[in-house]
């Protein structure tokens, strides 16, 4: 399940972001949640969605049917923020992602078992694990690190469609320096075994 120690680990400094519903942005930055699921979206390059990068900034999205995609609790929480991300022309960065861990599930009753552990509705996991021509969901534990100066960014159309990463301009990358993680080491260690055992 360990995602390979050889793989080269990227700079410090990246463009990469990795584009998510803006409450799945906040639960991650909450320390609420570390689980990230995906199949990928109709317009990922390669023919799918791979885990490409162990470093990322998370790209908080809106999507019209978000809302109720999400748990009870999670909708309360999207009615809380949704008013700061009334302006179109930007979008907040303020997370950066380091994967601890990831692993492609083809077993549905091991997703089953996440489901204290995210805020989607089952109905919305069941239909992206069924997605595509192979059944499956890849799994990927989060790190979540506050960015010391968070910014907002111009949005570009580029940014734009159905795809997970997308390159951010690099006039806009916000600094890495002094990030704190959103858990400590304790409480992420805590919850990390615990999905692992689901899995």
């Amino acid at each position: 399940m360990k995602i390979s120690d050889t793989q080269p680990k990227e700079e410090q400094r990246t463009a990469v972001a990795f584009k998510e519903w803006v409450v799945i942005t906040d639960l991650l930055g909450c320390g609420e949640q570390i689980l990230i699921l995906r199949k990928g979206g109709i317009h990922e390059k390669g023919g799918g969605f791979q885990v490409e990068h162990r470093g990322f900034f998370l790209y908080p999205t809106l999507f019209h049917q978000q809302r109720e995609s999400v748990i009870p609790k999670a909708q309360a929480r999207y009615d809380e923020i949704l008013p700061r991300f009334s302006d179109t022309g930007s979008v907040p960065i303020q997370y950066w992602i380091e994967v601890a861990d990831t692993c492609w599930v083809m077993d549905w009753s091991k997703i089953e078992k996440l489901a204290p552990y995210h805020a989607w509705t089952q109905e919305v996991i069941r239909a992206r694990f069924g997605w595509g021509k192979d059944e499956g969901l890849f799994v990927i534990v989060a790190r979540v690190y506050r960015l010391s100066a968070p910014k907002a960014i111009p949005v570009l159309k580029e940014y734009a469609g159905c795809k997970s990463w997308i390159e951010l301009d690099e006039n806009t990358v916000p600094a890495l320096e002094k990030k704190t993680p959103v858990l400590n080491d304790g409480a992420f260690e805590t919850k990390l075994r615990e999905i692992q055992k689901c899995l």
